[in-house]
């Protein structure tokens, strides 16, 4: 049963005949006193509320009823309904604790979307997996490793929101895999099957945010040869994922926040707008809430980004999963690297489980494939100990043609990785470039200074 608060005959009707087609229920009120009423006397599972029904222009008597709602029925979820131009009404909604918000006129599918979502979520699981055994069990989880209560609890969030098209904000410090629980996301949802576009927003400039965002036609501009599109559109009915989005400029953030309201965006030259389907995941180590207290993120687009929040706990909060981390990790690294039955001893376990670690798992990870690889240059080694990892760790820094203890030039190392790299990705610079964890541009000054050459590159 939905109820519907609108005082205009014609919008109420028409939000009644769509939600009927789709198989609700409604109820219809025309002022506060109705509405509440209404509340009482039947089991209404979400409200569709005007916030400026009754003749008022301020919001104000919309808002007071969706405090009254609040009160009464806090369990119970409220959409918003506002004009574009009065966003910042939705947002002191948001902040009342409605459950979303939609800008008038509306697109029919895109509204029973967004019904649909809003009442998977806040319908009550009646079972829920609290396990990671029981997680595990329905859900493709293999690449997110750790045990620790707060982090299975992060997982059963994800689990949740996983199957809706719920925007999704994950907040963690850098290195504690917020890009894997993107993967994740998208790896459990409907979406699965189509594409997960991964974009940088810190590598994004302005002057170049609507031609990679949006995509351009032939001629748009001097360089515009062909037309290319962008990054929305390749992520069309599938997942767009922004890292770093507390990056984006402020000037571009009107410009996403358009596009996530209207669902559809304008490649730059073209004279028509494309529609817009794609499932929003976005990534920050930033407090978004002290941005925008600063001025330099808009309140309503975080309102429209963090629908759900995931937090990820940093490394030294979950320090029972270091050992876990570890052992699969040092089971990745040696398999990429042709060096299996690799393991740890128990005492260079319990030192890895000692170290703060404030890198999170990008470094744990980075100081097992250097204490991997610089112990590999002594021969078959099949167990790194507490020593291997101490000796890997005060070694000289990589630079120049520093000796290493073991008697091989970190240069020489250098190469090694390289040329192993290559071997096993048959040429392939971005994969090889990925792997490396380096930039291509940083690749090729590689290759040159090693005097590498590429048989095969991808097409």
């Amino acid at each position: 049963m939905v109820l519907i608060v609108e005082d205009d005959p014609a919008v109420q009707i028409s939000l009644a005949l769509l939600l009927k087609q789709a198989g609700y229920s409604t109820l219809l009120a025309d002022d506060a006193a109705t509405a509440l009423a209404l509340l009482t006397q039947h089991p209404v599972q979400l409200v569709v509320q005007d916030m400026n029904f009754s003749l008022q222009t301020s919001g104000e008597e919309g808002l007071a009823l969706l405090e009254q709602i609040r009160q009464h029925w806090p369990m119970l979820p409220v959409l918003l309904m506002t004009a574009w131009g009065s966003i910042a009404l939705a947002v002191r909604g948001m902040k009342l604790g409605a459950a979303d918000f939609f800008t008038k006129p509306w697109d029919n599918q895109q509204l029973l979307e967004l019904i649909q979502t809003t009442l998977e979520l806040a319908t009550p699981v009646s079972a829920p997996l609290t396990g990671r055994a029981q997680l595990d069990s329905q859900y493709d989880f293999s690449a997110l490793i750790g045990e620790h209560p707060e982090f299975v609890r992060q997982l059963a969030t994800i689990a949740r929101v996983a199957r809706t098209k719920a925007p999704v904000l994950i907040y963690g410090e850098s290195g504690t895999g917020k890009e894997l629980v993107a993967d994740a996301i998208h790896r459990n949802s409907p979406r699965q099957l189509q594409p997960l576009v991964k974009v940088n927003m810190g590598a994004v400039t302005s002057s170049l945010f609507e031609s990679e965002m949006f995509g351009h036609v032939r001629g748009a501009f001097t360089d515009a040869k062909v037309n290319r599109a962008g990054h929305i559109a390749s992520a069309s009915q599938g997942t767009l994922f922004l890292d770093e989005i507390g990056e984006l400029q402020k000037t571009d953030q009107v410009k996403l926040l358009r596009v996530l309201q209207e669902q559809r965006y304008q490649p730059v030259g073209a004279s028509q707008s494309e529609q817009a389907d794609f499932r929003l995941v976005s990534a920050t180590n930033q407090d978004l809430s002290q941005l925008v207290s600063s001025g330099l993120f808009r309140e309503d687009l975080l309102y429209r980004l963090n629908l759900i929040c995931i937090r990820l706990p940093p490394l030294r909060e979950r320090r029972s999963d270091i050992p876990l981390l570890a052992k699969a990790l040092l089971l990745q690294l040696a398999r990429d690297y042709q060096l299996p039955g690799v393991q740890l001893t128990q005492g260079a376990s319990d030192w890895l489980y000692a170290q703060p670690w404030p890198g999170n798992i990008r470094q744990l990870k980075q100081t097992l494939e250097r204490t991997l690889l610089l112990a590999s240059a002594e021969g078959d080694k099949q167990q790194l100990d507490q020593q291997d990892f101490i000796s890997a760790m005060t070694d000289p820094a990589p630079t120049g043609a520093t000796t290493t203890m073991h008697g091989r030039t970190l240069d020489e190392v250098e190469k090694q990785l390289i040329e192993q790299a290559l071997a096993q990705f048959q040429g392939n610079l971005s994969r090889v470039a990925k792997q490396l964890g380096l930039s291509r541009t940083a690749l090729y000054r590689r290759l040159e200074k090693h005097q590498l050459s590429v048989q095969r590159d991808e097409p």
